[in-house]
């Protein structure tokens, strides 16, 4: 017989994990001490954290300016059971204040799906279990039942249309900090469609997902 859950997710991980509003408070205290929200020296670089506060601008201007696509709220009302979206995040992440306020604004128009988060790196066995192309890459969204936390599917960590884009810059050896540029222009000229637009097919197959059965999605 399948288990209800599949490991590392238990009721305890849910009770350790963040809300949103905990999560910004913990990454704005933490910048003001001048660290990112990972303890690791490689995220907490002057660099690092110059990323991290653009990062804020970022989260507050999509907290303000998402408006969900009539496909997201279709998709929500074929939702009949509550869900809790757990996701691992890090404030020195993009794609995290790219997506992650997108995600917000779904939970709280549901009003069935509770938002929780991890820090990736204080749970390095979480996302070894979620990792992506064998890479620890975030947000990582786990789609999970809330009453029996059997796992219905994953999304992340960037739009597959950007991750195409990515994925050619590589084999151009593009530095570093222009892929990065590259990728935050690519959001800008999005506002959120194709983060929408996978959430709300995500949405759909995990609203009629079997009760025996755990959906692929990558």
């Amino acid at each position: 017989m399948q288990p209800t859950t599949i490991p590392p997710i238990t009721p305890a991980l849910i009770a350790e994990s963040m809300t949103y509003a905990q999560y910004m408070s913990l990454a704005k205290q933490r910048f003001a001490d001048k660290l990112t929200t990972s303890d690791d020296p490689h995220y907490n670089t002057e660099q690092i954290l110059g990323f991290t506060n653009v990062n804020f601008a970022r989260i507050r201007r999509l907290e303000k300016t998402v408006l969900l696509t009539e496909s997201i709220k279709t998709a929500l009302a074929a939702q009949q059971r509550t869900w809790v979206w757990l996701v691992l995040v890090e404030s020195w992440c993009g794609d995290v204040a790219q997506t992650l306020p997108v995600m917000k604004h779904i939970a709280d128009f549901s009003g069935k799906i509770e938002l929780r988060l991890l820090l990736r790196d204080q749970h390095i066995d979480v996302i070894d279990a979620y990792r992506t192309n064998g890479g620890r890459s975030i947000p990582k969204l786990i789609c999970l039942e809330a009453d029996t936390l059997r796992e219905l599917g994953t999304w992340g960590p960037r739009p597959q249309a950007l991750q195409a884009e990515m994925d050619v810059w590589k084999t151009q050896n593009l530095p570093f900090e222009e892929v990065i540029e590259r990728a935050h222009g690519w959001y800008a000229k999005d506002h959120t469609q194709h983060t929408q637009t996978e959430l709300a097919t995500q949405i759909r197959a995990w609203a009629g997902s079997p009760v025996d059965s755990r959906l692929p999605t990558e």
